[in-house]
Order: C-alpha cells, then structure tokens, then sequence
C-alpha cells in the first residue's frame, strides 16, 4: 500500500526516494536553523514538531497522532484507543539519567504515535533529550544497524542490551555538524534509506 502524498507519488520505490531526499534535507536544515534548539525536550510536543518539520512536505499528517492501528513483524503498537493517554504517561516519565531517557524512549517507540516516520523523528527527540540532561548525544554512526534493530526489538520486555549498545555510542560533542549529519545518515541507514547523503543535501535548504 503506497502511502497518500502530497507529491502525488504512486509507487513505493519513487515515494521512498523523495521521502529520503526530501526529509534528510529538511533535517539538515532543522540543524542549520536552529530549530530544535527552540523545542522543549521530552515533551510529545516537542516529537509531533521534529515529525512535522521532517515530512510536511510530504505527508497531510506530518506531526499528526495516528488514527489507525499498527503492527510490524508481528509486534502490535499501542491501539489507537490508548494512545493519547500513552502519550500522555511517556510525558511524565523522568529523563534525569541516562536509564530513564532511555526507558522514555523505548516507550515511545512502543506507542509509535505517527503513521510513518516514527523512528527517525524519535532518534532526533532523544538526542534532544540527551542533550539537555546529560550534556552528551548519541553518535548514531558508531551503532550497529543489526545490533540496534535487534536490542529495539527485544526492548519493549528487555532494554538492558538497548541502553548498553547507546551508553557505548555517547559523545560530547553535543553541537558538532559532523556527528548530527552523519547520525541522520546512520538513523536512515536503519530504515533502508541510502541513497542521499544528508551532508550533501543541506546547501539546498
């Protein structure tokens, strides 16, 4: 099924294309601008803005809370029924230490609260996240694509090998536009996408 787009767009292949090279432009710009130093981290708030930024372009529910339900690989994410109240309980969770932000963060990913996009906006929130209480990002070059996608799927009942595989990948160097471009390359990396360079992408912003 081919997503409804905003690019009139009707085969998956050419959908995907645009959705990469038009959505890591706009993260590069989301870097450039300023933009997310504006936002609040940990709010829901501040994930539907980073969500809406990275695909308005494409997609009318860009920063909008789901209204269908989900399922991937067998695993279901929270029912449309108990979403908001989801969002509602991630919001409150404590994000002082790393454990914490990282439990926030997994149970995010468990509501997955967006039709599409959810992993590569998340990433983004959490660095936020990281970055406001720890003074640290994580360099999302330096995690392993089967690794991660491995420990993410055993963290909804386990998350000790998902927060091992991020604690080792923190770095100071929380504002450098090296890390930032290629972390965005890596978290696309993870969903398929890897025809654009997002280094390459943000002299057209």
């Amino acid at each position: 099924m081919i997503l409804e787009n905003k690019l009139g767009i009707n085969t998956a292949a050419e959908l995907a294309r645009a959705e990469e090279g038009i959505s890591k432009r706009k993260a590069a710009e989301m870097f450039e601008s300023g933009f997310l130093d504006t936002l609040e981290a940990g709010t829901f708030s501040s994930l539907a803005a980073i969500h809406r930024y990275l695909f308005c372009e494409i997609y009318g529910f860009a920063g909008k809370v789901r209204d269908v339900d989900l399922a991937k690989g067998g695993f279901r994410f929270a029912s449309v029924l108990y979403l908001a109240a989801a969002l509602e309980s991630i919001e409150k969770m404590p994000q002082r230490t790393f454990e914490e932000i990282i439990e926030k963060y997994v149970e995010t990913n468990v509501a997955h609260p967006f039709r599409e996009g959810n992993g590569r906006s998340a990433r983004i929130w959490l660095n936020l996240i990281l970055k406001k209480e720890l003074r640290m990002v994580v360099d999302w070059s330096r995690v392993d694509k089967d690794g991660y996608l491995a420990a993410m799927e055993r963290s909804p009942v386990a998350d000790a090998d998902v927060k091992k595989l991020l604690r080792a990948a923190l770095t100071d160097e929380i504002d450098d536009r090296g890390v930032y471009m290629r972390g965005i390359d890596a978290s696309y990396h993870y969903e398929g996408y890897n025809v654009y360079r997002t280094e390459e992408l943000k002299s057209e912003s």
